[in-house]
């Protein structure tokens, strides 16, 4: 059997010692039970509670499923599953048996899946049975793939993963993989040109989990995590699966969509101490009055946020209401997790905090050099999760992954604490008047207007053909009636008395919602294009 990583959580950050021979998840989930935790739970889900012992069990028939195919070692598994014991078991057994995993975003179309079907030359496809309507067509004519496995009653005359697994054997003996093999892909999200797919070695997990979940949250085994973030995606990976799993703990999955209701719900069912979520959706809970702490759990103590930058107003606004901080930060798939983030005890509203212990920061200016104090540059990181590259994508792997840095392709300035601030993504960017304007921050202006729940601004050209910010606003419930030349002209001059006045949106659309990325990014792209 592989060894286990060993971390000593006495330094900062932490120090993670990983053996040459070594295979993920035997450390994520044969040693909780080689340590005694076996009867502890280790994932609640819509069907019932899964000790580790039954974790362990079924991890280890869904590799021998797999590999009952007749799949060779390195094989490529896609991954479309819904937030049920069916993803942890397929993602971890894959990885056990020395098959490389690649979960897919559950909520793409045919077409995004055959591309990345052909892309990865999977062989085979691990699929919910809810998902079926839109991968079955992307399944046709693919040169690579082999088989498709149904989680799920309805099989459509494919394999059951069910009864794959029942005919297996609930004992695996771990491929004789090393730390420097790579363990899983997740694809980028696509938003500039077609997905990308991220490669991650053996040992990236453990040192998200240790430097992250272990030196920064101080996850314990007695905590409970739920995240409203899928498992598909890199954030949703590590808070529900890899974090709780390294240390002992306990995930609450769900596989509905994460809607205000059903994220309340889902924090009185299970009483989590964590709860990680997005921007958007912290907003949208804040926005109906009836929710408040005694409505989810009484029992939390953190709640996280990635994806995009949280708002300062809508950080102070949850604290008030909720009695718990939430810790923003900035993470990627390249990255797999959070490297840049505030910390408890040492939180700034409005940033994005101090660089996570183990990983190293710069802002480059547009000439490659170190950014000169508070000015606006390309943020950099170096860390030990860093992806390897690409798959089959010479020309953007060496654009992001150039030695030990990675190029994540956001904007930050750094103030004289130390403390980040997030200005937006590269594309996204604008000049004013030869000023640089950082699109977030003239959102998190706006959303701290009373009558507007969510904003996004993008750059357009006035009649002079000179670029100039343009703000889409959706507004509260209650504010739906008001008059809106008069209410223009009052949140122009709500980021005037608080900007720079070149900052101000000289347009302002109503719109009834923003176009978003299934993790809950605003597309920008998209909003772009309606005024050309």
């Amino acid at each position: 059997m592989s060894g286990y990583s060993k971390v000593d959580a006495g330094v900062s950050p932490p120090r993670v010692a990983i053996p040459r021979d070594y295979n993920a998840a035997v450390d994520f989930i044969d040693r909780n039970v080689a340590e005694g935790r076996g009867a502890r739970i280790a994932l609640h889900d819509d069907a019932g509670s899964y000790s580790y012992a039954d974790l362990l069990d079924r991890v280890n028939r869904a590799g021998h499923a797999l590999l009952a195919l007749g799949l060779e070692p390195e094989t490529r598994v896609a991954m479309a599953l819904l937030d049920t014991v069916d993803f942890p078991a397929v993602f971890w057994g894959a990885i056990k048996a020395g098959l490389v995993p690649i979960p897919l975003n559950t909520l793409l179309t045919s077409g995004d899946y055959a591309y990345m079907l052909r892309d990865s030359r999977a062989r085979a496809l691990v699929a919910s049975d809810a998902l079926l309507d839109k991968l079955l067509p992307a399944a046709k004519d693919q040169p690579h793939l082999k088989h498709i496995v149904v989680s799920g009653a309805e099989s459509h005359g494919h394999q059951r993963l069910a009864d794959l697994m029942d005919k297996a054997a609930g004992t695996l003996a771990a491929a004789a993989t090393t730390a420097d093999d790579v363990a899983f892909w997740l694809y980028s999200s696509g938003s500039t040109g077609a997905p990308k797919g991220a490669m991650h070695l053996q040992s990236d997990l453990v040192q998200t989990a240790a430097l992250w979940g272990r030196g920064c949250l101080g996850i314990t085994e007695s905590d409970v995590s739920y995240s409203a973030a899928k498992l598909f995606f890199a954030y949703g990976l590590g808070n529900a699966m890899t974090l709780p799993l390294h240390m002992g703990g306990t995930a609450a999955i769900t596989a509905a969509r994460p809607t205000p209701d059903g994220v309340m719900a889902m924090l009185r069912k299970h009483r989590p101490t964590l709860f990680y979520g997005v921007p958007t959706l912290f907003g949208a809970i804040l926005a109906d009055p009836a929710n408040t702490r005694d409505k989810g759990s009484d029992r939390l103590r953190l709640c996280i946020s990635a994806g995009e930058a949280l708002p300062e107003d809508v950080g102070k606004r949850w604290k008030q209401r909720f009695g718990v901080d939430i810790l923003d930060g900035i993470g990627s798939t390249e990255m797999l997790h959070i490297f840049l983030a505030n910390r408890p005890g040492e939180i700034r509203y409005g940033t994005t905090g101090k660089a996570v212990p183990g990983y190293d920061l710069r802002i480059l200016d547009e000439k490659g050099d170190p950014a000169a104090p508070g000015e606006i540059g390309e943020l950099v990181v170096n860390g030990p999760s860093s992806a390897i590259g690409y798959w089959n994508q010479r020309g953007k792997s060496t654009h992001t992954f150039r030695g030990p840095w990675t190029y994540t392709g956001d904007k930050y300035r750094v103030d004289a604490e130390g403390f980040y601030h997030y200005c937006g993504r590269s594309d996204d960017m604008m000049k004013v008047s030869g000023n640089w304007v950082s699109p977030f921050e003239v959102e998190a202006t706006l959303i701290a207007h009373p009558q507007v729940l969510e904003a996004a601004v993008v750059g357009q050209d006035d009649d002079q053909g000179l670029l100039k910010p343009k703000a889409f606003v959706v507004l509260k419930p209650e504010a739906a009636r008001a008059d809106r030349d008069t209410l223009t002209g009052e949140l122009q001059n709500f980021v005037k008395s608080r900007l720079a006045p070149y900052k101000y949106p000289r347009w302002i659309e109503y719109v009834d919602a923003l176009p978003k990325t299934a993790t809950g990014k605003i597309q920008r792209f998209k909003l772009r294009q309606i005024g050309r």
